[in-house]
């Protein structure tokens, strides 16, 4: 009898763990990656890192990116009432101190309308359907930028700037989700605010917008936030400092260095070695992320799971009281999930999906792959190409070009190739992120390293221009020997295929060639400037005592291959 009873007792438990796993979708596939220090990366990247079943991963993927859209953070630090600053730029009124404040406003942001603050940003325009690539948050198309995030707070509509701000660009006609903006303002605009903050009064704010009281406590809160936060201009349009803020604003927390206490800021910040110094870098690819265990462009961010990461990033630059941050990021794991699938899912545009497949030369590519086998593969990976497939010939060209296969270092590792220096300054200084409370709970580590990843090379013909400071305009630079590249070269959104990208060098046109609306002085780039350096990556890897030991059309067979990857 006791017997029976205890093998009752077992199959039961068994039932209701059946029934527990039956009714919970996706249980199996919630168990977290594996995000520590020197985590091995299976072969082939991670782009299912929660291994959700493929009708749950594709939910993920779409409920990630509209999170990366309209940000998902409720408790963020700066939040503004919409309706009083569409006044401020768009309404015509005759009051001459609306007027004033709108002039103001105006003069500092350099726009017309208040759309046209946001297309200064950076932020790009919904497609003209929803897609899998770039859902519509509501399922139809929003009246607002990608990246404008419009949410609710004490019942008035307020709006912040999400990911896709930096996250998500325009290449030919096609906004890219996961691409690096090639000119993002968002560390100016946190400073345009800065200064409005300066000259913000309730009762004045009140009378020339027209804001409510609910609206006024949202923006006087909002204006209380930014004595928490460290700024930073960029040296360069193109460039980001969003690390050098989260650096500045650690300075400024209070009372003792890196407190979580409200209040949580202080008049005089500790000193830094950023306030005097740069070293800015472009905003990241998505699609590089699965294949790596660190993150960043120089791996300093050595453990902890790059989302949850940057969303701590992202609230200590914006002022965020972190006991509400870390409530709000208990509650809502889901969110971080969600996000971090759609960006591990991340896949790079094809080359062969804006040009002719033609333009890519068999023989040219197929030489190329020899030589960056023999000279690149061992620090960027290897990878397999359809033409090598058994009976490939019998497929069109537009598909034997295709990467099938991607076989990049497992362990993440860093080299230092001669490429400017000053990162690793910046890094030092966030390393003080690491004593945050809510850091060591998720397991977040940086270690500042002197040097960068040799990055996986999917989608490099679209990631121009090249290195983490842009300081290389194409990849026929890139093969050039460091003391021989350009100093200074002027940039411009990729619109026009056949006249913004030179395609023979796979980058931004030179000479005669450039548009003339580049010549302005926001889009020169000038490699004299102090971390803007466009030496190193040269000497040993395609030079030799000085000697290039690549010929003309060698340069021109590899770059035909990277085109491919």
């Amino acid at each position: 009898m006791a017997g029976e009873m205890k093998g009752f007792r077992v199959m039961k438990s068994a039932l209701i763990l059946l029934l527990a796993f039956s009714f919970s979708p996706g249980v199996w596939a919630q168990s977290e990656p594996d995000w520590s220090e020197g985590a091995v990366v299976p072969e082939g990247g991670r782009a299912n890192p929660y291994l959700w079943p493929q009708e749950e991963l594709t939910q993920e993927i779409h409920a990630g990116r509209t999170h990366a859209l309209v940000y998902p953070v409720s408790v963020t630090g700066i939040l503004l009432p919409e309706r009083p600053m569409q006044n401020i730029f768009d309404n015509k009124t005759s009051n001459p101190f609306r007027k004033l404040l709108n002039s103001l406003f105006k003069g500092f942001a350099q726009v017309k309308s208040y759309q046209d603050l946001f297309y200064w940003v950076g932020l790009q325009d919904y497609p003209s359907a929803d897609s899998v690539e770039i859902p519509y948050p509501q399922s139809t198309k929003p009246d607002y930028l990608m990246g404008y995030s419009r949410l609710q707070k004490n019942g008035v509509n307020v709006f912040t700037i999400s990911c896709a701000a930096c996250h998500a660009s325009q290449l030919f006609g096609k906004t890219i989700l996961g691409m690096t903006n090639r000119f993002p303002r968002a560390n100016h605009f946190f400073i345009r605010g800065e200064k409005m903050g300066r000259l913000y009064n309730p009762h004045w704010f009140r009378v020339l917008t027209g804001a409510t009281k609910a609206e006024t406590e949202i923006t006087s809160e909002s204006v209380q936030n930014l004595n928490s936060i460290g700024f930073k201009m960029p040296v360069q349009l193109g460039l980001d400092t969003s690390l050098a803020q989260v650096a500045l604003s650690l300075d400024k927390r209070a009372p003792t260095p890196w407190a979580e206490k409200s209040p949580y800021y202080e008049q005089h910040p500790r000193p830094d070695i950023l306030d005097n110094t740069a070293g800015d870098s472009k905003p990241a690819v998505w699609w590089n992320v699965k294949y790596k265990n660190r993150w960043l462009s120089d791996g300093s961010v050595v453990a902890g799971n790059p989302i949850y990461t940057n969303i701590i990033w992202n609230e200590v630059g914006r002022g965020t009281d972190l006991h509400k941050l870390d409530n709000w990021l208990s509650q809502n794991q889901n969110v971080i999930r969600e996000i971090t699938t759609a960006v591990f899912a991340s896949e790079a545009p094809r080359i062969e999906d804006f040009f002719p497949a033609e333009k890519i030369i068999p023989e040219r590519a197929k030489r190329g792959e020899l030589l960056f086998n023999d000279t690149c593969s061992e620090c960027h990976g290897t990878y397999k190409k359809a033409w090598s497939l058994p009976q490939a010939s019998l497929l069109p060209w537009s598909e034997q070009i295709k990467t099938i296969a991607v076989d990049y270092p497992h362990k993440t590792h860093v080299k230092d190739v001669g490429t400017d220096p000053n990162r690793y300054l910046m890094m030092k200084s966030l390393e003080k992120l690491n004593g945050l409370a809510i850091s060591k709970r998720i397991g977040v580590k940086i270690v500042a390293q002197k040097g960068y990843v040799p990055p996986p090379l999917v989608g490099i013909w679209a990631r121009w221009p090249y290195f983490h400071n842009n300081s290389v305009p194409s990849l026929c630079q890139v093969l050039t020997a460091g003391p021989k590249r350009v100093k200074v070269y002027y940039a411009g959104e990729a619109r026009d295929r056949d006249r913004d990208f030179d395609f023979d060098c796979n980058g931004y046109p030179s000479g005669m060639k450039i548009p003339d609306e580049w010549f302005i002085p926001q889009m020169k780039y000038d490699t004299h400037r102090k971390a803007m350096s466009n030496q190193g990556h040269d000497e040993g890897i395609f030079l030799e005592n000085g000697k290039e030991i690549f010929s003309a059309e060698d340069k021109r067979d590899l770059i035909q291959y990277l085109q491919t990857l």
